[in-house]
């Protein structure tokens, strides 16, 4: 816009010259002296207010400028926080996949640690069975043989007497 600006008002100004020349050309040959002074005035006023118009766009020009380069490198700083944050971010979330990954392999670990686990307490609960049937075979096998050694506990005792008896009868 800046640049239209100063195009538009060179071309202006070059028309304005032109003008004022074909102005003054018809002025030198019809217009008497006194109007002539005037619109001499006229011009330089005319010339000094396109001066003052010229240098007000120039000044706008440069701080536009001006503003456009400190947008420009705010933009830029924006721009490289964000792609800054964005590689943390990624770094972030590739440290994360990393953890899931670990935890998800300790996981399987641990359900096959389970599963094996889970195999031994069978085998032992069938062993605990056997022990516990062998144990209770045990007991009844041992509660016989008391009862059979109680048996030839009393026969025995039955023979003492009986030879208790006999012994003082066949002594005599």
């Amino acid at each position: 816009q800046l640049l239209e600006a100063k195009a538009s008002l060179s071309l202006a100004q070059a028309q304005h010259t032109l003008q004022l020349q074909q102005a003054k050309a018809q002025i030198n040959s019809m217009v008497p002296k006194k109007q002539f002074e005037q619109l001499q005035n006229t011009l330089r006023e005319e010339q000094c207010k396109t001066q003052q118009l010229q240098e007000s766009l120039q000044l706008q020009a440069e701080q536009t400028c001006r503003q456009l380069v400190r947008i420009q490198e705010e933009h830029e700083q924006l721009l490289q926080a964000a792609v800054e944050q964005a590689e943390g971010l990624e770094q972030s979330l590739r440290n994360a996949e990393a953890v899931l990954a670990e935890r998800a392999a300790q996981l399987r670990d641990a359900q096959a640690q389970l599963s094996r686990n889970k195999l031994l307490i069978e085998e032992l609960c069938g062993e605990n069975r056997r022990f516990a049937m062998a144990l209770q075979a045990a007991e009844l096998k041992q509660k016989s043989m008391e009862e059979k050694n109680q048996l030839l506990e009393e026969q025995a005792s039955a023979l003492k007497q009986l030879i208790g008896k006999i012994t003082p009868a066949s002594l005599s």
